[in-house]
């Protein structure tokens, strides 16, 4: 028994992988912003000096903007997916899709990796200001 259309389907099932993979990690890395904190605490004991954390709310909703979008990235490639698993089952010739939600979404990422990095530079100016 073959399938027809097997390699578009495959790779259809690639890129989907690919998207969970990619979601997984911007959550993953989402979770390690939200409980940095934790870890500077950690560090200080082990340290012997005390570390203050400033800025605790804005990494917790950027942590938690990150785990967000990393959620909304597997919803897309779920969409996504089904869409074009359908339109490659299909026979009739179709139009390509708009890609506008997959750019809205890695607009939302490149703003968020803004606003990160000025965070962190405003924490480092913070703590060499206090240091």
């Amino acid at each position: 028994m073959t399938i027809p259309h097997f390699s578009d389907h495959a790779a259809n099932e690639r890129t989907f992988l690919a998207w969970v993979r990619t979601a997984i990690a911007v959550m993953a890395f989402g979770f390690l912003v939200e409980r940095f904190d934790i870890f500077l605490k950690i560090a200080s004991k082990s340290l012997g000096k005390h570390i203050t954390v400033s800025g605790q709310v804005t990494g917790s909703l950027v942590g938690l903007a990150l785990i967000i979008a990393g959620a909304a990235m597997v919803l897309t490639a779920m969409i996504r997916f089904t869409r074009i698993r359908t339109a490659i089952a299909d026979e009739t010739i179709h139009e390509a899709e708009g890609d506008k939600l997959d750019l809205v979404l890695a607009g939302f990422i490149v703003v968020l990796g803004i606003g990160l990095a000025i965070y962190l530079a405003i924490t480092m100016l913070h703590g060499a200001k206090s240091g």
